[in-house]
């Protein structure tokens, strides 16, 4: 089953997502991740490119290693500092079917760019679900 895909129109625009800078500081983050409560975001450099995603685990990771949670401290450390640039890879916003499957079956978000790296939307696992759920139902309607 391969059809035409238009991830535009189901991806999570990117004014309506969350994410960090490069050069956001680490505190920055922290309070971006605790107003939102996502476990992972994407990151972006100056020129709104993707980069990579920092997750919980890599904040805790940071304040493991600098021995501290003084919020002055975490002022200090930027977010490349502790972003994975091999976590969680982008997918280009015209991907087929079947790439984005198989990337939301790795992922729970799929950071979505275009031809320049610059980071259109997410789409998450839970939108890909609802949208084929409307297809298959769709299906089952036109067939009633």
């Amino acid at each position: 089953m391969d059809f035409e895909m238009n991830i535009a129109k189901i991806m999570i625009p990117k004014v309506s997502t969350v994410f960090l800078h490069e050069n956001d500081t680490v505190r920055q983050g922290l309070e971006r991740f605790t107003r939102h409560g996502y476990t992972a975001v994407p990151v972006l450099n100056e020129n709104e490119q993707y980069v990579g995603s920092v997750t919980e685990g890599d904040f805790l990771r940071h304040l493991l290693a600098s021995g501290s949670i003084d919020p002055k401290l975490q002022e200090r450390s930027r977010i490349k500092d502790i972003v994975r640039r091999d976590f969680c890879p982008a997918l280009p916003i015209d991907a087929s079917y079947s790439e984005m499957i198989a990337a939301v079956g790795k992922q729970n978000f799929v950071p979505i760019v275009d031809g320049r790296n610059t980071l259109c939307g997410i789409l998450t696992r839970r939108v890909v679900i609802c949208y084929l759920d409307e297809l298959v139902n769709a299906g089952a309607s036109t067939k009633e």
